[in-house]
């Protein structure tokens, strides 16, 4: 599956795709809007590809950068 065919999926075949094909990698909190506190969830890495997914799953943002790496940086 590519990233862009990830993203034309529905909220819910995007949560089932993570349970059955994702690789849990770690916690991450991501940033929001300026001056507001960060947003807590995971990432996971799927396909070529990660996918961040907010703590109440109601959020799910596929990336090509791995943010795990450039937290570390």
């Amino acid at each position: 599956m590519t990233i862009e065919s990830f993203k034309e999926l529905t909220h819910e075949q995007k949560l089932k795709e993570l349970r059955v094909a994702g690789d849990l990698l770690g916690s991450y909190e991501r940033n929001a809007e300026p001056n507001t506190p960060k947003i807590p969830g995971d990432i996971f890495a799927l396909y070529d590809f990660w996918v961040y997914l907010s703590d109440d799953e109601q959020t799910v943002i596929p990336t090509r950068r791995n943010p795990l790496a450039a937290a570390a940086e």
